[in-house]
């Protein structure tokens, strides 16, 4: 049996409708429950629900022979996993945004950038690799908030629609990066089950191109 770890929220939904078009189902009763395991109907999997930051964490140690989660959090995590599948939802970009008066505002006129984010790892990379130093403030939610008070610069966060962002007076500056959900896998069991994960594999790669 592999175990596979799941984002909980709304890439839950998607990745549990993925598995099911592939034949990899979880009973109605399961689902509805206040389990964090639960295993599929034919017993080859038990899928764990956990923090979307922290799929790679239990797949990178090995509690989880595989896991499901964004782009955005394996760059930020830098876990040491493979990443067989592009699993094409949950699309969105990274972005750098800031107040509409300060778009085009040139960085050297800030000493150092203070940005928002909830992806430190990710904005610091970013802004070093133009050779702009940062300052980061940590938030795990509302980033849009830091620079309408004050807080910081700019942000970097996730973004889907852009709506948001509009709505507070935001504008995106630069896109880092486009991110959709991956299958990653954990290097030990790639090698130790590796008829297991491979079929794995296949089985959502055939759905995928269809």
């Amino acid at each position: 049996m592999l175990t596979i770890a799941l984002a909980k929220g709304r890439m839950q939904d998607d990745a549990l409708e993925l598995f099911a078009r592939a034949g990899i189902v979880v009973a109605e009763e399961e689902l509805k429950s206040r389990k964090l395991l639960v295993q599929s109907t034919d017993n080859r999997f038990q899928f764990v629900f956990v923090k979307p930051g922290d799929v790679p964490t239990y797949v990178e140690y090995g509690v989880a022979d595989a896991g499901v989660c964004g782009r955005d959090v394996l760059m930020e995590a830098n876990a040491d996993v493979h990443e067989p599948l592009d699993l094409k939802f949950g699309y969105c970009k990274i972005a750098v945004a800031g107040r509409k008066e300060v778009v085009g505002q040139d960085y050297n006129l800030l000493a150092t950038v203070r940005v928002a984010t909830k992806y430190p790892n990710i904005a610091t990379e970013y802004f070093h690799r133009k050779g702009i130093p940062i300052e980061t403030v940590y938030l795990s939610g509302s980033v849009e908030l830091a620079p309408l008070l004050g807080l910081s610069d700019r942000i970097v966060d996730l973004v889907e629609t852009g709506r948001t962002l509009k709505e507070n007076g935001l504008e995106v500056i630069d896109v880092i990066t486009e991110t959709t959900a991956r299958l990653i896998v954990n290097r030990a069991s790639f090698h130790l089950k590796r008829d297991e994960v491979s079929k794995l594999i296949s089985e959502l790669g055939n759905v995928l191109n269809k």
